[in-house]
């Protein structure tokens, strides 16, 4: 099956070793499909997602926000997800 729309979020991850804090941010996607929203570790059914949010940072990014029953999960993303989350609300509205 193929997916609806894609946006880019990144996990960033903080190493430190000896004296020195490395950050690593590694890429990822999330995925809409018809009937789910998917990311690397998560996979939510659509029938759960109550809504998709957005908060910009000073960097250009930001973070995504999936809202859900079981509560809300942050993404980091790197640039406005606007037309994801147009997508999503268009594709969702008779859900």
């Amino acid at each position: 099956m193929s997916w609806i729309a894609v946006q880019s979020y990144y996990k960033i991850e903080r190493i430190l070793t000896g004296t020195e804090m490395k950050t690593v941010k590694e890429p990822r996607q999330m995925l809409l499909y018809h009937d789910r929203l998917e990311t690397k570790r998560r996979s939510f059914p659509l029938q759960e997602v109550h809504d998709l949010s957005y908060r910009p940072l000073g960097d250009g990014g930001g973070m995504l926000y999936v809202h859900t029953g079981h509560g809300v999960y942050p993404y980091t993303v790197p640039e406005d997800p606007a037309a994801f989350i147009e997508t999503f609300k268009i594709y969702t509205a008779d859900l």
